[in-house]
């Protein structure tokens, strides 16, 4: 009976990527989702790619048992690094498992995607001139210490996708990061730098395969991370948490004219009950599903069992220059 209520509400719930969002006021989705073998969905820290018709979901493959990294100042914990999964949804309610799309290896401490380092946030986007399929990934040693950027192409948007290699870009650190690809299609990289103390803005080059020299610097001394970029009617909008760890906290939003910036932070976009720990969750990506309708989608991170995390997506609207998420 729960998953079946789950499922009634996944399916009212997304029912908006026709413009129906507010249609269903009050519905959200909080828990599992679950592919169209009824197993769990594993794509944590997940980005979306809309290409031909159909939705690929990308996300961070989270199996094994937890352990804490030692001598770490905060709550470092891991599971092996599983490589990155991929599912295909016509209509955001069905979830066809299409495999691993970036695969790990195993016993190569050299390799940037061992299962013992950290391959997390991948983001996915295609490039009309070369016709591959781009993935940007935050790589990390077990203890963060690492932070590059990681980039993996393929002929195919749900791959598999070969690995090129990884990057710090301009010399500076990159963790948490996403990508967005901009209406005259140059694209850019963002990420949390400089020890998480500032967030970067970077633009890639032609081929969406290396960081260019021309970056700015935002959220100087606001240690944001775990960033979402959306565009709404001219303005770029991105969606940060702070940084906690594992544990939740209250989101805030930066707004700009140019995506390089500069950004002005506001306050929290959530309201309701849960508001001030994003309702328990942390931001990975904002998807557009209709005018001024947005899909913000979040992780629910259990940092003692990383393997039963699982999800909240709810409706992000835009009034008057305003970012408004509820979860009621």
């Amino acid at each position: 009976m729960k998953h079946i209520i789950f499922a009634f509400i996944l399916f009212a719930t997304l029912f908006l990527t026709t413009g129906a969002f507010s249609q269903v006021p009050g519905l959200s989705v909080n828990g599992k989702l679950y592919d169209t073998n009824k197993n769990p969905v594993n794509a944590h820290g997940a980005g979306i790619l809309y290409y031909n018709g159909v939705y690929y979901l990308f996300g961070e493959i989270k199996k094994g048992k937890t352990w804490r990294v030692p001598k770490q100042s905060w709550e470092d914990y891991r599971v092996p690094a599983g490589g990155i999964s991929c599912y295909s949804s016509t209509d955001l309610r069905n979830w066809k498992y299409e495999g691993v799309a970036l695969s790990p290896v195993k016993n190569d401490p050299k390799s940037d995607i061992d299962t013992g380092k950290v391959i997390e946030r991948p983001k996915v986007i295609y490039n009309t001139k070369t016709k591959q399929f781009v993935m940007w990934v935050h790589v990390d040693a077990k203890d963060y210490s690492y932070s590059q950027a990681g980039v993996a192409v393929s002929k195919t948007p749900a791959g598999p996708y070969k690995y090129i290699g990884s990057v710090k870009p301009n010399g500076n650190m990159a963790r948490d990061m996403t990508v967005f690809k901009d209406d005259d299609g140059k694209a850019y990289l963002i990420y949390s730098s400089e020890q998480n103390n500032t967030m970067q803005v970077c633009s890639l080059s032609d081929d969406y395969l290396h960081p260019t020299k021309t970056y700015k610097r935002l959220l100087i001394n606001r240690r944001r991370e775990a960033p979402a970029l959306f565009k709404n009617r001219g303005k770029y909008y991105l969606v940060t948490s702070s940084c906690t760890g594992w544990s939740p906290n209250a989101a805030t939003y930066a707004v700009a004219t140019h995506v390089l910036g500069p950004y002005k932070e506001y306050g929290n976009p959530c309201t309701g009950p849960g508001a001030n720990t994003t309702f328990q969750s942390q931001s990975t990506y904002v998807l557009p599903v209709g005018k001024n309708t947005y899909l913000f989608m979040a992780d629910r991170w259990d940092k003692t069992d990383l393997e039963k995390s699982d999800y909240i997506w709810l409706p992000l609207k835009v009034n008057n220059g305003k970012v408004e998420i509820k979860n009621n």
